[in-house]
């Protein structure tokens, strides 16, 4: 974990799910080494990319330009509601979560209600009231659109929000919105430097209070 500095004060709180909320490691590989092997593609160029970005985006990335994308992606997703084995949460994510105000907390997942419902009921973490799904964007991660939703639909700006992502992709995506983000597990690239970083939400903790102008601020310490 990141050496704990001042603490990160915000309005509300947006969370990943996949890698961040969720492990559900074991059931995207074996989804994804599935698509792999049908088309003979490289999974681990596929792992590499795939993470963070709705099923479709990857499908049409490295299928064959004549293959029938939609039907694809559909059979992959059929293919992950029935493969639920080794799917928990991420160590404290549920007892962090539940410290939230939980109208100041936001779900940005490029996955689908179905699955996102599925996902989240296995690791036993309530799925919040704002939830932005496949089905609520034009544009998957890494563009911003999702997060922006979300801040809109709780009634803060981008830059009063913290989201917590653990992919390239989300990381530029909330970053392009304009929103702070906490790296969740061990991505490194360029785009992770200088942001705070946490392994899980075990020793991460919450304070709700209200700020000078009366209004309700959150302060995460790492």
């Amino acid at each position: 974990m990141s050496s704990p500095n001042a603490p990160i004060v915000v309005r509300a709180v947006l969370f990943d799910m996949d890698g961040t909320l969720v492990d559900s490691t074991g059931v995207v590989e074996q989804v994804w080494g599935v698509f792999a092997a049908d088309y003979n593609l490289d999974i681990e160029a596929i792992l590499a990319t795939s993470h963070g970005v709705q099923g479709i985006d990857t499908v049409r990335r490295f299928a064959p330009a004549d293959a029938d994308h939609l039907a694809i992606a559909a059979d992959l997703m059929a293919r992950e509601l029935v493969s639920t084995d080794g799917i928990v949460e991420i160590p404290g994510a549920l007892d962090f979560v539940a410290s939230l105000p939980a109208d100041a907390v936001a779900l940005v997942t490029s996955a689908t209600v179905s699955l996102a419902e599925l996902r989240m009921n296995l690791a036993g973490i309530a799925i919040p009231a704002v939830s932005v799904t496949a089905e609520s964007v034009t544009r998957g991660k890494p563009d911003p659109e999702g997060f922006a939703l979300a801040a809109r639909r709780l009634g803060v700006e981008p830059s009063e929000t913290v989201v917590f992502e653990d992919a390239e992709a989300g990381i530029a995506g909330a970053l392009a919105a304009g929103c702070r983000v906490i790296v969740v597990g061990d991505l490194e690239s360029e785009i992770t430097i200088g942001l705070p970083r946490i392994r899980d939400y075990r020793d991460l903790s919450a304070t709700v209070s209200d700020d000078d102008a009366g209004l309700r601020t959150i302060s995460i310490t790492l």
